[in-house]
């Protein structure tokens, strides 16, 4: 049985020198979330009762909650939207976070030992407040360890065990800034719906530009939309995603000023593998000649792409 240590919050906190049971998330570099302004982190699927789970890691805390200063970490029911109408689940979720120094755990629960339920208007549970961050910080404590902490989920539901998997972020190291440039001419002239830029890399990944003169969803016939496309996703091995920094823009080839960029942060998968703007500018202030951005029939459309890190499911070991 785990060492009880102390309760606050509504929470047990305990020690255990048992590794959790159905699932264990590597972050080898923590910062890399807080200095992108990484709100949320939600790791790959694992198995538990029968069911499909994810962790949901607020790095700063949950600010939908008003938590600040603290770390917040989640259950989330997965692909509930294959479960029958009316669905209920309760379930023991137990947190556990390795300290490095002493090879132990320190695990997370409820104080009252209470199930956690899980429905169709609640898909995550979990713990608000799991540790402050000045103690998650502080090296003598052992959860950060050279910028890399150890996280760990038990689910139980009716009892049921299962063997466990397990996902790895990393951050990539000397990442830099990929910049490619795309040259649209006899712009009136093009009759596709979406034009595509050629291929080009970064990141170690292979990418393309796709821009709609009339646009698409929210800025159909109002608007000129631009995304940024993963060209190959079914290239990257299953569970993965790409922590990416991206910038977009249509080039002022009158003056150069800067005034169509938009830039944004997000993870790229197989399943999300396409970011963008609908209502990147819209189309009366594209065509305006004075603005620049079509000159003799021509368009410049620039991308800048820094891939920052990447989340692999790893290998079951015995």
């Amino acid at each position: 049985m785990p060492d009880l240590i102390f309760d606050q919050d509504g929470l047990s906190r305990s020690t255990s020198n048992s590794p959790p049971t159905h699932y264990t998330l590597t972050i080898e570099s923590f910062s890399m979330l807080t200095e992108n302004s990484v709100d949320t982190y939600e790791s790959g699927e694992f198995d538990a009762g029968g069911y499909k789970w994810k962790l949901v890691v607020y790095p700063n805390g949950n600010t939908k909650k008003n938590v600040e200063d603290h770390i917040s970490v989640y259950l989330k029911m997965a692909e509930a939207n294959s479960l029958q109408t009316g669905w209920e689940v309760s379930v023991d979720f137990r947190l556990f976070l390795l300290d490095q120094n002493k090879g132990i755990y320190l695990v997370v629960q409820d104080a009252n030992m209470n199930k956690m339920c899980l429905h169709g208007a609640m898909l995550q549970v979990g713990f608000d407040r799991v540790i402050p961050l000045k103690a998650f910080s502080v090296a003598s404590n052992g959860y950060l360890i050279d910028d890399t902490c150890v996280l760990g989920a038990e689910v139980f539901v009716c009892k049921e065990r299962r063997a466990g998997k397990a996902e790895c972020l990393s951050r990539i190291n000397n990442a830099f800034m990929n910049k490619h440039c795309w040259k649209i001419e006899s712009f009136s002239m093009l009759k596709s719906q979406c034009l595509q830029s050629e291929l080009f890399t970064a990141g170690g990944q292979k990418w393309k530009i796709d821009l709609y003169p009339k646009g698409t969803d929210d800025g159909k016939n109002t608007h000129v939309s631009v995304y940024l496309r993963l060209a190959t996703p079914e290239k990257l091995s299953p569970g993965s995603q790409l922590l990416t920094e991206y910038t977009l823009r249509i080039v002022d080839q009158l003056d150069g000023k800067d005034k169509s960029r938009k830039s944004n942060h997000t993870w790229f998968s197989a399943s999300n593998s396409c970011w963008g703007w609908p209502c990147f500018i819209k189309l009366g202030s594209f065509k305006m000649l004075d603005n620049g951005y079509l000159v003799k029939n021509t368009c410049l459309v620039e991308a800048e792409v820094t891939v920052h890190g990447i989340a692999k499911a790893l290998e079951p070991t015995d």
